[in-house]
């Protein structure tokens, strides 16, 4: 590596012989690169004395690759070609504005979307895309820079994480439901009424007989309950007074603010596990990237210790 500087000709040099090998011909190659003929003709003749080799015959009219010359072309073209594709990639990525991140459908919905306004206003050079699916994706195999999950990051050897929020899981209803009960349920009260349950396709989720364990309560699923696959539909279930469900605070913090979803049993669990923005180790993120990382985390309970 040290003896490049003595024995390859200059960067510029190599530029001048990859044009005149290419055209095989001075005039087109000084055209191309902005130079007189002469100059071109001057920067080869140099690079042959530095190599010790002819790389051109030249005849009255017109040049043409030496054998030695040929083989050198076709190296310096492969890897100039390299290089400017090296550089494309570097620049592209340096201007880059969009940024995908992979969620829920909840969390897209419940979390990300009451904030994108404010997302736009501190970010407004920055163009978010949401991916959401029913399954926590890959973001190496997906080339998608940042994701959310729930849980606890040593399950994610292979990503970075920074926390949002902890996972804390209460029963809620809409006021209108409490309203026709007379009154707020208590715990040992709620096992008969209309509970409504979620079961996502493939994500955990804390269910109501954990929930109800956790407060020290059996719990026994009721014959033919009300089931949803879709935590946004069990929500809108809920605020149509359809009955209770449990409630992931962080998701549900606007409608309880409002008054739109009330509090039921008196018991909420955290179960220790909570949700993160994460992103892969095996690549650098770019810095569009990492400002929509620091803006969740930001957004989030105040949690900001990555792992």
């Amino acid at each position: 590596m040290h003896n490049f500087k003595r024995l390859l000709p200059s960067a510029s040099s190599l530029i001048v012989f990859e044009a005149a090998g290419r055209h095989e011909n001075f005039t087109r190659a000084a055209e191309e690169l902005g130079m007189t003929q002469a100059a071109v003709s001057y920067a080869v003749r140099a690079m042959e004395d530095q190599l010790g080799v002819p790389l051109f015959h030249r005849n009255h009219r017109n040049v043409a690759l030496t054998e030695a010359g040929a083989r050198f072309h076709a190296d310096v073209s492969a890897g100039l070609a390299r290089i400017q594709k090296s550089a494309e990639t570097i620049r592209a990525k340096g201007r880059e504005t969009n940024v995908t991140l992979a969620a829920s459908t909840a969390f897209a919905s419940m979390w990300m979307l009451p904030r994108i306004t404010r997302l736009r206003d501190d970010l407004p050079e920055i163009d978010l895309r949401i991916q959401t699916s029913v399954r926590d994706l890959d973001l190496e195999e997906e080339a998608i820079p940042l994701g959310i999950r729930g849980g606890d990051p040593l399950e994610w050897p292979q990503y970075h994480a920074a926390m949002l929020a902890p996972e804390v899981v209460n029963a809620v209803a809409s006021p209108a439901f409490v309203e026709a009960l007379g009154r707020r349920p208590k715990l040992a009260e709620m096992i008969d009424l209309r509970l409504i349950h979620l079961e996502e396709p493939v994500r955990e989720a804390c269910n109501w007989k954990e929930w109800f364990e956790s407060a020290g309560v059996g719990y026994i699923k009721p014959y033919r309950p009300l089931i949803i696959n879709d935590y946004v539909l069990v929500i809108q279930a809920v605020l149509a007074g359809e009955g209770i469900a449990l409630g992931w605070l962080h998701l549900i913090d606007a409608q309880m603010k409002s008054g739109a979803l009330v509090a039921v049993g008196n018991h909420v669990l955290e179960t220790g596990a909570a949700f993160y923005v994460v992103w892969p180790k095996s690549r650098e993120l770019s810095l569009p990237a990492r400002k929509v990382r620091d803006w969740l985390v930001a957004q989030g309970a105040g949690h900001h210790g990555l792992v």
